[in-house]
């Protein structure tokens, strides 16, 4: 008998939490959501979380606040939604960089592919190289020259080792054959102002961290790494017209909640992305800051867990072979 009883309550309290997670389900979202940035204020993820939010504000009937949690290569910033409660008011923002990089350069106490519950890829852009106004070169090809000719000497700002743009300075001195040094900060937007500040010389960072410098003129852009120019700086070459022809370089940005968060909810807000990058405005901003609105299949949960899991066998063996460690 007490068998039985113990297995009618364990039975009853399993559909009580059953009905309970649907109730939750079905009411949500009742109060405002949070959407995790994992970089300081300013920079390219910021700026393309506070257009979604905006976007996302009609669709789920409630306001959508952007909290800064910097540090540690994003990895801060993503533990905080990791560890948040799985009912769908805490969402991470994030990149390559910090959904899939980190992975391999920081000894993570959760796991990037499994603790958190996918809701959609969201676009994409190509990185530009940029300078401080100041340095002595006019174009890509000035700038190789003058890296060439002060080994060392010159210093790149990065949100992190082992970040996209860092893989992607690295790769830049590959090509060319040149060497810089590495200056490691919370996010891009402090160290663009650096940049401006002419406190480092160079960037190879997401595009729109510089659209409003280069339209200011107070850095030089030199390239974009993409096939074609970008919307808001029509005037700035591509890498094939500048001089380093195929030098591709693009990052994504995607959208998660905590892992157990009920399907209903993660379907209710990839919903509201989906209608929010779908919206005129939302992708004329954004197409201003040089980013891409992912295609309609990629804004899946499935295929951007699918993305993240080709990206992480693509780059961790890569990384862990040049035995690149986070800052």
């Amino acid at each position: 008998m007490r068998r039985r009883q113990f297995l009618q309550l364990a039975a009853a309290a399993a559909a009580l939490s059953v009905r309970s997670q649907r109730a939750a389900a079905d009411a949500y979202p009742s109060r405002p959501v949070t959407m995790v940035v994992p970089f300081a204020a300013g920079g390219g993820t910021d700026i393309f979380a506070r257009i979604l939010a905006e976007g996302m504000r009609g669709p789920l009937g409630q306001p959508v606040i952007i909290e800064n949690v910097a540090g540690a290569g994003g990895t801060i910033g993503v533990a905080r939604v990791v560890h948040a409660p799985p009912d769908g008011y805490t969402l991470s923002i994030g990149t390559l960089t910090t959904h899939v990089l980190s992975g391999a350069l920081y000894p993570l106490q959760f796991d990037l592919l499994t603790d958190l519950a996918p809701i959609a890829e969201l676009g994409y852009e190509p990185l530009l190289i940029a300078t401080r106004k100041s340095l002595p070169v006019n174009n890509l090809r000035d700038l190789i020259a003058w890296l060439k000719a002060n080994p060392d000497k010159a210093s790149a700002g990065i949100p992190g080792a082992g970040s996209t743009g860092n893989l992607a300075d690295l790769s830049f001195q590959k090509t060319t054959g040149t060497s810089f040094q590495f200056v490691p900060y919370r996010g891009d937007g402090p160290a663009v102002q650096d940049l401006v500040a002419g406190q480092i010389d160079l960037m190879i960072e997401p595009s729109s961290n510089f659209v409003a410098q280069v339209q200011a003129g107070t850095v030089k852009a030199l390239a974009v790494t993409a096939k074609s120019r970008h919307p808001g700086m029509p005037d700035v070459p591509t890498v094939d017209e500048a001089g380093l022809p195929g030098f591709y370089v693009t990052i994504w940005f995607g959208l998660w909640a905590p892992k157990d968060t009920a399907k209903d909810v993660i379907a209710k807000i990839n919903a509201a992305t989906v209608a929010a990058l779908a919206d005129a405005q939302v992708k004329e901003k954004l197409a201003k800051l040089g980013q891409q609105v992912s295609t309609r299949e990629q804004q899946r949960p499935e295929a951007l867990h699918a993305h993240q899991q080709a990206e992480a066998d693509k780059w961790w063996p890569i990384i862990k072979a040049a035995n690149i460690k986070g800052g």
